[in-house]
């Protein structure tokens, strides 16, 4: 049998620009598998936060969350930029992405040492591992030419360059000096995008990447379910009152269940149509996405209250349940909401999310974020335009 003239004998495709337009375009089942890795980082991160809130130690878990959640958020957001522009999807590209799967999980096997001793040297050397296989995946696409390919080079260096002072990081002593230098290098990291794409530009397909962005939330928003799995097992095991039990889970399953709803109201396909607004959405995640995953910790903490001599007090386990919630609609408000949605909308969410807020100070732990959460969904569903009316004619 002959060989197929048109495959090239390396089995490599050309990497060059995906049209926007394309129709059809979902994500891959390698984009699937990718995000699986990720599901171990975030779960992984959240429990290392709950541990030493549990503690009483907020302040650094939440520095420490901060941090380490960056490196997941950044890695993750990267790849799924890239793949909507250059994803060829032939056998170097996926050992690449298998590649970066592996950083991932070295970066979760670094987070505990980096919660509890404030040892960063294997959380970095996967984030170096992940990003150093992104900037072989920019260097191949930058032989495309044109301004796309120029975009490409200038990440590739320029990552690869952040990436050796992110190697030098860890010779800062830790401390203030170390802190300065981690924001220092996030600025570096979150201009390489601004730089690279004012040099040519790169395409993105505007409904696969909000899909991308919408199966991390569910990622995400999974680790609230998970919390509210434990408080029925806790009731079925421990010693805590079951009906306490029970409400939290109910309660955390209808928040959960809210902050889906609103997450997918607007078309979020439609908050991506130029570079700032692209560049709002892909970066105003960063708080949704940590927001989304610290709300589970936040579960947890409502549970840990319920047993003996909890160490952290009870309106800070509260408030670690409002101010997750409270940041993940104002994210999603800022990234996907303001530009497509009535006045009623736009002033309904941003309320909602200072009204959760009053949670911590009234008797009922999470229950009046849940009425809150009702509450906004309703007006949601009331002012969402009916297909086919004139409304949703005027929208499309």
């Amino acid at each position: 049998m002959h060989q197929d003239q048109t495959v090239p004998r390396s089995r490599l495709l050309p990497m060059v620009p995906r049209r926007p337009e394309e129709p059809g375009r979902v994500a891959s089942s390698l984009e699937l598998f990718f995000d699986l890795v990720f599901v171990v980082a975030v779960s992984t991160a959240s429990q290392n936060l709950h541990h030493l809130m549990a503690e009483g130690h907020v302040a650094d878990g939440l520095l420490h969350y901060g941090m380490a959640f960056f490196g997941i958020w950044w890695a993750w957001m990267n790849f799924s930029w890239f793949a909507t522009s250059f994803d060829t999807d032939d056998w170097l590209y996926r050992v690449f992405t298998i590649v970066q799967m592996a950083g991932v999980l070295v970066l979760a096997a670094g987070l505990e040492p980096a919660f509890l001793d404030n040892n960063y040297a294997v959380l970095v050397i996967g984030y170096v591992i992940m990003r150093v296989a992104m900037v072989c995946q920019w260097l191949r696409a930058s032989r495309c030419g044109g301004p796309a390919g120029r975009s490409a080079r200038i990440y590739g260096l320029s990552i690869l360059l952040v990436q050796i002072l992110w190697i030098a990081w860890l010779l800062i002593p830790v401390g203030g000096t170390q802190l300065v230098g981690f924001v220092i290098l996030m600025l570096a990291e979150i201009s390489v995008p601004v730089i690279a794409e004012k040099a040519g530009g790169t395409p993105w397909h505007p409904h696969h990447i909000t899909e991308r962005y919408s199966l991390f939330t569910l990622i995400v928003l999974g680790e609230s379910l998970t919390a509210s799995t434990n408080a029925i097992i806790e009731s079925l095991h421990g010693d805590q009152d079951f009906a306490d039990l029970i409400s939290i889970a109910v309660l955390a399953l209808v928040v959960t269940a809210g902050l889906w709803w609103i997450y997918f109201w607007p078309e979020h396909h439609k908050a991506i149509t130029t570079f700032s607004s692209s560049l709002r959405y892909g970066y105003g995640h960063y708080f949704v996405f940590a927001a989304a995953a610290a709300f589970s910790v936040g579960i947890e903490l409502e549970i840990d209250q319920l047993g003996e001599a909890p160490a952290l007090p009870a309106v800070a386990a509260s408030y670690a349940v409002a101010i997750p919630v409270a940041v993940f609609l104002l994210g999603v408000w800022g990234t996907a909401y303001v530009k497509q949605s009535d006045p009623v909308v736009n002033t309904a969410v941003p309320v909602a999310a200072c009204l959760v807020l009053l949670d911590p100070v009234l008797p009922l732990a999470v229950a009046v974020t849940a009425g809150v959460i009702v509450a906004l969904v309703v007006v949601l569903v009331i002012r969402r335009p009916v297909a086919g009316s004139p409304a949703q004619d005027e929208s499309n």
